[in-house]
C-alpha cells in the first residue's frame, strides 16, 4: 500500500506543479497505459480470489463499482487482465508504449474468442499489426481472423448484436430526441445515407454539420416524395398569426407555427381541421399539392432544387408555391419552384423570398426585401 500512497502523492503533485502546456502527451499516455495494464491484472486477480462473491455481486458489477466505470468497461478490463497474464509479448508492448490500451483490448478479445474455439494467435504478429494500424483497421482485421477461425462463433455474435438493436424517440419540450443502437450493417447503411444527404447545399447553406445530419434524417423519412399524412388543427386567426390566437397544432397537440403550416400545405399529404371558437368548422385535405402533370412540367424546367447552386435531385424536392396560399395563390406550375427541405424551410420559416424572373429563380435574404407589382396599382411582398 505504501507504493500506492507514494504514487498517489506523485500524481497529485504533478497535477498541481506541472506546466501542462509542456507535457509530452506520448509519454503521458504511455504512463497511463502502464497503470491501466496494472489495474486490469489487479481486478482480474481479485475476481479469481472471489472478492466479488463476498459482496454478493457478479465480477463485472463488482469491478464496475470498485473502479467507477460501466459494466461494459469492467468486462473489457477483466478480459484484458486475464489475457495479459498469458500473453507476455502483448503485456510488454502495452507497458513500453509500443501499443495503446485500445489496441491491446482488440488483441486480448481476439485471443479470448480464438481460445474458446481451441486455437491461439501469434502475439508477435498482432503486436506488429497493432503498432502500424488504426484501431478501426485493427478491429476489422481481428474480426476477419475470428471469422476464419470460428465462423459459427462470429455469426452467433452478429445475431447477438442484432438482438440488441433498439431505437428510442422521445419528445423533450420543443424538440424530439432520437437515440439507439444499430448493428454494424444497418448502422453503415444509415450512416452512408445520412452522409450523402448531409452535404452542404448551394451557396447559402450555413448549417453546421450536425444540423445538416438532423435535416438528413427528416429527408430520409420523407424521401421520394412519399410523405406521411399529417393532420393539423388550426384556426383562421392562427393561420394569420393574430395576437391572442391559438397556435396551430399537430394531431397529438404539439403546437407549430403558422409558417410551418404554410410550408406543409405547399406540397404534402396534409389534412386540415379548421376550428372556430373550439368548434370544428371544416375537415378536409388541402388541395395545394402539385398534380402529376404539373410535376412533369417542373421536371422539364428543373433537374434539381431551384435554389442557386443546390444539387439536390428534383425527386427529393417539394413544389413550393411562389404565391402563398393565404395571399390568394393558385397551384400553377408556372408559379411553382421545386425546393429541397432545407431551402423550402428557409423561405417559409426563415424569411427568405423567391422571385421568378422569367426562367431565372432569385433567392432574396431577409435583410434585402423587395416589392414586386402584381397588377395595376397593386403590390405585395415577393414570397
Amino acid at each position: 500500500m505504501l507504493e500506492l500512497d507514494n504514487l498517489e502523492a506523485t500524481v497529485a503533485d504533478f497535477g498541481v506543479r506541472a506546466d501542462l502546456d509542456f507535457v509530452d502527451p506520448v509519454r503521458l499516455s504511455a504512463v497511463i497505459n502502464q497503470l491501466e495494464a496494472i489495474r486490469c491484472k489487479v481486478v482480474h486477480r481479485a475476481t479469481l480470489r472471489g472478492e466479488h462473491l463476498l459482496a454478493g455481486q457478479s465480477a463485472c458489477t463488482w469491478v464496475a463499482r470498485q473502479c467507477q466505470m460501466s459494466k461494459n468497461a469492467a468486462a473489457d478490463r477483466l478480459c484484458i487482465g486475464a489475457q495479459l497474464e498469458k500473453m507476455p509479448r502483448v503485456d510488454a508492448a502495452l507497458n513500453s508504449g509500443e501499443i495503446g490500451l485500445q489496441a491491446a483490448s482488440v488483441i486480448c478479445h481476439l485471443q479470448d474468442r480464438v481460445e474458446q474455439a481451441g486455437g491461439s494467435i501469434d502475439q508477435e504478429e498482432w503486436v506488429t499489426i497493432a503498432a502500424g494500424s488504426s484501431i478501426k483497421n485493427l478491429s476489422a482485421e481481428a474480426a476477419c481472423t475470428w471469422h476464419g477461425i470460428d465462423p459459427s462463433g462470429f455469426n452467433a455474435k452478429v445475431e447477438e448484436a442484432h438482438d440488441r438493436r433498439q431505437l428510442f424517440i422521445s419528445e423533450c419540450g420543443d424538440m424530439y430526441r432520437i437515440d439507439g443502437w444499430l448493428e454494424l450493417e444497418a448502422g453503415a447503411v444509415v450512416k452512408n445515407a445520412i452522409d450523402l444527404l448531409a452535404r452542404p447545399l448551394g451557396e447559402i447553406d450555413d448549417r453546421s454539420p450536425k444540423q445538416r445530419r438532423a435535416d438528413a434524417v427528416y429527408e430520409m423519412a420523407t424521401g421520394n416524395r412519399v410523405a406521411p399524412q399529417i393532420s393539423v388543427h388550426t384556426t383562421i386567426e392562427g393561420l394569420k398569426s393574430e395576437l391572442g390566437a391559438t397556435a396551430s397544432q399537430l394531431e397529438d397537440g404539439t403546437p407549430i407555427s403558422s409558417k410551418t403550416v404554410q410550408r406543409m400545405a405547399c406540397d404534402g399529404a396534409l389534412h386540415r381541421v379548421l376550428k372556430a371558437d373550439s368548434m370544428v368548422i371544416d375537415v378536409g385535405r388541402a388541395k395545394r399539392v402539385a398534380q402529376p402533370a404539373q410535376w412533369r412540367a417542373l421536371k422539364a424546367r428543373h433537374r434539381s432544387c431551384g435554389a442557386p447552386g443546390c444539387e439536390r435531385p428534383i425527386g427529393m424536392t417539394q413544389a413550393h408555391h411562389v404565391d402563398f396560399w393565404e395571399e390568394g395563390g393558385h397551384t400553377n406550375h408556372r408559379r411553382m419552384v421545386p425546393l429541397c427541405h432545407y431551402h423550402h424551410r428557409l423561405v417559409h420559416e426563415g424569411g427568405w423570398q423567391v422571385v421568378l424572373a422569367g426562367s431565372r429563380v432569385d433567392f432574396i435574404p431577409p435583410e434585402r426585401p423587395v416589392m414586386i407589382r402584381r397588377g395595376w396599382g397593386e403590390r405585395r411582398w415577393a414570397a
